[in-house]
Formats: structure tokens, C-alpha cells, sequence
């Protein structure tokens, strides 16, 4: 049964384009929408493959935070690029789902100050104690924003790409029921390990391989 909405954030969303876009992983549509939470402007892009609202049960979901360094530049210290493709590629394979693009840089903390935690990694702190050291939550991310979207294409009910349980509560919390939750979970390397470690041991995320 879904969840009640129980925030009292005010929110604004409106879509702005949409068009084909063919890419590696198949054929999808991208949608772009300006949003507003509590005041604070934000812009969302959407990947959309097949017939959403029609098909056999609810489609597969993966809400992906922005990562600049990890899926443009490839870098070794998270698993953010690996997601994004295995996401990807797991909508094309069914041919129908969404990910939703959520610019929430640095889990929510934006690209400088996530850079300033690398420095702070580099010193010895793991992401959550640098996250931390700076004044910030482990976490400062909000999904309100991708679950008004999901509202306004009109699901209610998905099956979410995701090791998070936090995001699981979030979707849950705007009114979205989370019918299944489906792992996106890349291997671990000696590059990652500490990083996936962490992510599991103090913010609850599930890996079946560590």
C-alpha cells in the first residue's frame, strides 16, 4: 500500500521539452523539467523508454544523482559511472523504465564542496566523516523533487534501481510505493572497496557482495 505523503515542502514543477533520443542503450525519449522545492530551483532531465503507464506491472526506475567527476571523467573513487550504464542498460534490456537525472551533486553537498571531500579523503577521512568534518549530514539529499516527477507522468508505483534504503523511504514518504527494490550494484575493486564499505557499514546501503 503506498505510503501518505507526509512533507510539508512546497513544490513546483512544470516540463519544458521533450524529444527522441537515441543512445547506446536504445531508443528513449528525454524530457526536461524545471522544478522548485521550497524555493530552490533545480532542473531534472528523464530518460523515458517504452509505454510506462501500459505493460505488465510497474515500470523499472533508477533515480541517479549527478556525478560530474564519476561519470564524465571516470573516476576510480565511487561507483557512480557504473551505476548510471548498468541502469541504462537495464532499461534498454526490458525495453521500458525511467531514470531520473537528479542533479544532487556530492550526495546533495554540490561539486566544490565534494571536492574539498576528496581533499579531506586524501587526509584519511571516509566520505561520511568528510562530509561531516565540512558541516554537513552524511547525506543531504531529497527526492521529493523525482517523486513529484513521477507523479506528474502519472506512476505511483515503481520498481526502483537501487542498494539505498533511504531512497526506498523518501519515494515512499512523496506517495510513491516502491513495489520492488532491484540492485544496482557494480564490483568492487581495490579502488572502491573502502568507498562501498562505507556506503553499506554507516548509511545502511545493501551489497549482497561485500
Amino acid at each position: 500500500m503506498t505510503s501518505a505523503p507526509i512533507s510539508t515542502s512546497v513544490i513546483q514543477l512544470e516540463q519544458v521539452a521533450e524529444a527522441d533520443f537515441p543512445c547506446v542503450y536504445g531508443d528513449f525519449r528525454i524530457l526536461g523539467f524545471r522544478g522548485r522545492l521550497n524555493g530552490q530551483a533545480s532542473e531534472i532531465v528523464v530518460l523515458k523508454m517504452g509505454e510506462i503507464l501500459n505493460g505488465s506491472g510497474a515500470p523499472l526506475v533508477r533515480i541517479h544523482s549527478q556525478c560530474l567527476t564519476g561519470e564524465v571523467f571516470h573516476s576510480l573513487r565511487c561507483d557512480c559511472g557504473e551505476q548510471l550504464e548498468m541502469a541504462l542498460r537495464q532499461i534498454g534490456a526490458e525495453g521500458r523504465g525511467l531514470l531520473i537525472y537528479d542533479p544532487q551533486e556530492g550526495r546533495g553537498i554540490g561539486l566544490l564542496n565534494k571536492l574539498k571531500a576528496y581533499q579531506l579523503q586524501d587526509e584519511g577521512a571516509d566520505t561520511v566523516e568528510a562530509n561531516e568534518q565540512l558541516g554537513f549530514a552524511a547525506d543531504l539529499r531529497n527526492y521529493e523533487l523525482a517523486a513529484a516527477v513521477l507523479h506528474a507522468l502519472g506512476i505511483t508505483r515503481v520498481r526502483l534501481l537501487s542498494n539505498n534504503p533511504a531512497k526506498v523511504a523518501g519515494l515512499e514518504q512523496a506517495g510513491i510505493e516502491v513495489s520492488e527494490r532491484v540492485p544496482c550494484e557494480v564490483p568492487s575493486s581495490a579502488r572502491t572497496a573502502a568507498y562501498l564499505r562505507t556506503k553499506k557499514d554507516k548509511m545502511g546501503h545493501i551489497f549482497e557482495s561485500l
